[in-house]
């Protein structure tokens, strides 16, 4: 493949609800483009961009691919992004490396909880958007329909460049408001039509969207404007409309709609021509950068004499190595060159580079600015890095990717799956960097964050395909923690006669409980009250030692006691039997004795919530929180039709609240959580509590 100059580039991501025709839609214009021979179906597995042996399984995308294609001299790099809110990652990978934003919608189905979360995804990274209704012979497709819903529900900007002749089966053809053209079917359904007059009778709808048009495109410009008063639309030229449909474009107050079907490649070329008429192109997107060397920002222009600023946006590992896609923001990538990471400051030696599109992988001799590329084997290198010269060093704005919504312990099935785990982890992370990894403190278990079940469930999938490792997902253990009610003495004696040298110690305790401090890095607060030798100050370290030991282990229920103090405050030693081993012990006891006495709580991890759905929902979402002994602490709607839920809940209860969201809102709900602090657990759930750690002791002990 040629290289092309940045003012002829156009990345574009394809986004939609998942089933809306996306990956479809990309093999439709790569066919129309002569990209490929022909269309492949998502059904078979036998599409460009689908050729993950997951997604030939799942029937759906799961990771994004690229799509390059040349198009009337410019080249597209399509970029097809899962439609399924459980792989946003991928779709906050492709946000910052396009330059536009199609949207997929269904002619039946129209705006769908995809749609709007794309929408969003878009409208905060200030992408330039365009909508294609797909699916137009299909039953039920209702194309004024859509375009009134994309207007409620996404922006009143929306405003067709088109209009379909006839729907379902009736669906013939589309026509251009602006050329005052119909393109008709070709029976060859090859991406072909034939050019001919607007029927009759859709004349008067026609010159009706024809106007609503030309009144947005006025709109962008005083100049338009000034003329089009005067003269009306026939005053304004076919460049001056152009130029207003891109500046409109540009800054969002125009979003242009096309319409067609991608299974019978109907309006395929119309899309085409209007994403290289009216997407800006790579070549007008300047790009902002931290200079190492200065910490200063500095502006980037995607111009081959610039310093080279690229950044990995992908990464894909097998057992044969390491894939890095990236895309060149200015300067070029050259094979046989050296680069810098500026992450690590280590250098890449880059022996290949290759151009992909979907998995095939095609050398080419350098990516300049604008374009996208693939690099192998490269040592360091992860997503969100940039690659630049020694001589320059320059970072480039990550990546934001959404932050994890559901946690799970990772259980390996084997010895030897325990062996592999953590390298095929770290291999997994490296790919999708909405996973991350943890250790639960207190079992060492591996915990994975994510973002939702059905994520989890394709990671454990991928694991065992790609590193043979065999995992279990399970939700992990609650970090309970105890803590005493009172104050409270106890002394216990430790005598043991064994034969030989014994054991002796009497240590006499008093605990009490400290005010709880979310700064507090020591639970334990110890303090040495002997007057008068009755305990060597040599045998503090160990009793220290037993009271830490019984805190770990827990009281009731086996969860580590915080918050409190404890004080030596009498005893005794003996001059031959004292040792450091029996006031440990005794000390542990002694520990045990006063914290039940003193009576022992049992406190529970209350987490931040905050909660943005459509308003009709808000009210059964606050509902349910309470049901989860949960406090809502504030609502507010932002003016979009979303509300804002401020509360707080134990972790218990939301442990799975990412898939009951969903479930409550049709999908279109989503949360974030931050820790806030402990509260003492409810009275009727510390005995269910207790009961499972005796169970828990029992299956140990039985083992």
């Amino acid at each position: 493949m040629r290289a092309f100059e940045s003012e002829r580039i156009h990345n574009i991501g394809i986004f939609g609800h998942l089933g809306s025709g996306k990956t479809t839609l990309a093999e439709a214009m790569l066919m129309t483009a002569h990209a490929i021979p022909r269309m492949g179906r998502v059904e078979d597995g036998s599409t460009t961009s689908d050729y993950d042996p997951d997604e030939h399984r799942r029937g759906m995308s799961i990771s994004l691919s690229v799509l390059p294609l040349e198009w009337n001299g410019d080249k597209i790099n399509l970029i097809d992004v899962p439609g399924a809110a459980d792989f946003a990652g991928e779709a906050a990978a492709a946000m910052r490396i396009i330059d536009g934003a199609l949207l997929v919608l269904d002619a039946s189905a129209g705006v769908e909880v995809g749609t709007e979360l794309f929408w969003e995804m878009a409208v905060q990274q200030r992408i330039p958007r365009i909508l294609f209704i797909n699916k137009l012979d299909r039953e039920n497709a209702n194309f004024y329909r859509v375009i009134e819903q994309a207007r409620e529900l996404l922006n009143a900007a929306v405003i067709p460049m088109q209009i379909p002749i006839g729907a379902g089966k009736e669906f013939k053809g589309i026509i251009s408001l602006r050329q005052q053209r119909a393109w008709l079917t070709s029976p060859k359904h090859d991406g072909g039509y034939i050019e001919a007059d607007v029927p009759a009778e859709l004349n008067d709808l026609m010159h009706e969207w024809r106007t609503a048009l030309i009144d947005k495109i006025a709109a962008t410009n005083d100049h338009l404007i000034e003329r089009y008063l005067e003269g009306g639309e026939d005053a304004l030229t076919r460049e001056e409309l152009l130029l207003g449909l891109r500046t409109g474009i540009a800054d969002g107050s125009i979003v242009p709609v096309f319409c067609g079907s991608a299974t019978e490649v109907v309006g395929i070329a119309q899309l085409l021509n209007g994403i290289v008429d009216s997407i800006p192109s790579a070549g007008r997107k300047t790009t902002t950068a931290t200079d190492l060397n200065t910490d200063q920002e500095v502006e980037l222009r995607p111009d081959r004499t610039e310093p080279l600023a690229a950044l990995v946006f992908k990464t894909v590992s097998d057992t044969y190595g390491k894939l890095s896609y990236f895309r060149v923001f200015s300067g070029e990538v050259r094979a046989g060159m050296t680069l810098m990471n500026a992450r690590t400051r280590k250098e890449e030696r880059i022996a290949h580079v290759y151009i992909v599109r979907g998995k095939e992988q095609i050398e080419v001799e350098s990516v300049g600015p604008g374009d996208i590329g693939l690099l192998t084997k490269l040592g360091d290198t992860q997503t969100n890095d940039t690659l630049c010269l020694s001589s320059r060093p320059l970072a480039l704005a990550p990546i934001q990717f959404p932050a994890p919504a559901f946690i799970a312990t990772v259980k390996p099935r084997s010895r030897s799956d325990l062996d592999k785990l953590s390298s095929a982890l770290t291999r997994m992370t490296e790919e999708d960097p909405s996973l991350h990894v943890s250790r639960d403190p207190r079992t060492g278990e591996a915990l994975l964050s994510g973002l939702s079940e059905t994520h989890f469930q394709i990671i454990a999938e991928r694991m065992k395909r790609k590193f043979d490792v065999n995992i279990d997902l399970e939700l992990p253990r609650i970090p309970y923690r105890e803590t005493i009610r009172s104050v409270a003495t106890a002394q216990y004696r430790h005598k043991k006669q064994t034969g030989g040298a014994g054991q002796f110690a009497d240590v006499a305790l008093r605990v009490e409980p400290l005010p709880p401090d979310p700064n507090r890095e020591d639970p334990l607060e110890f303090v040495n009250e002997i007057v008068g030798g009755v305990i060597s100050r040599g045998f503090m370290p160990a009793i220290e030692k037993g009271i830490r030991e019984a805190m770990e282990e827990g009281i009731i229920s086996g969860n580590p006691v915080v918050d409190v103090r404890a004080a030596v405050f009498d005893g005794k030693e003996h001059p031959v039997d004292s040792k450091e081993i029996a006031f440990k012990t005794a000390a542990k006891e002694a520990f045990r004795l006063a914290a039940q006495k003193a009576g022992v709580i049992i406190l529970e991890p209350i987490y931040n919530m905050e909660i943005i759905v459509p308003d009709q929902f808000a009210g059964d979402v606050m509902s349910d929180m309470s049901t989860r002994r949960g406090r809502v602490q504030g609502m507010m709607p932002t003016g979009t039709g979303k509300t804002v839920i401020h509360a707080q809940a134990p972790l218990v209860e939301i442990q799975r609240y990412a898939t009951d969201l969903r479930g409550m809102t049709q999908g279109r709900g989503r949360f974030s959580i931050s820790f806030a602090g402990y509260e003492e657990v409810p009275p009727h759930l510390v005995n269910q509590i207790v009961e499972a750690h005796k169970k828990e002791l029992e299956a140990a002990h039985s083992h």
